[in-house]
């Protein structure tokens, strides 16, 4: 196993999401087409499907964090930005605070601060 790549998150206007996307994550799309979006977070990809087919709010059993510098203020601007608060920003031991929210579309995002996790170069 290699590690996290891509996560894609369905998405019933893609070009709505595109740019609700591109405002929370503060990034453009690096693949932006009519079947799908790519963007570039960190060196992970972040990708919009738009399947019209899935309801709102039918969470998976799995949850993606994204990690954040400033936990409650990232938390804060995407609700701002029409997210809704599934959890608020939680101490889940020693540093670490995890909180979810849920995009326009239904689909889950973990934030989390994680002081001791560092990337490999």
């Amino acid at each position: 196993m290699l590690g996290l790549r891509t996560l894609i998150y369905k998405v019933n206007d893609l070009d709505k999401a595109k740019a609700w996307y591109a405002e929370a994550f503060q990034i453009s799309p690096y693949f932006d087409q009519p079947f799908y979006v790519g963007f570039n977070v960190g060196g992970f990809e972040l990708g919009l499907d738009p399947d019209g087919s899935r309801e709102q709010n039918s969470f998976s059993n799995a949850t993606a964090y994204w990690g954040v510098e400033h936990i409650q203020q990232e938390f804060e601007r995407l609700i701002g930005l029409g997210a809704q608060s599934i959890t608020a920003p939680e101490n889940v031991g020693g540093e670490i605070v995890v909180a979810t929210v849920v995009d326009p579309w239904g689909n889950l995002i973990g934030l989390i601060y994680n002081p001791e996790f560092k990337t490999e170069s």
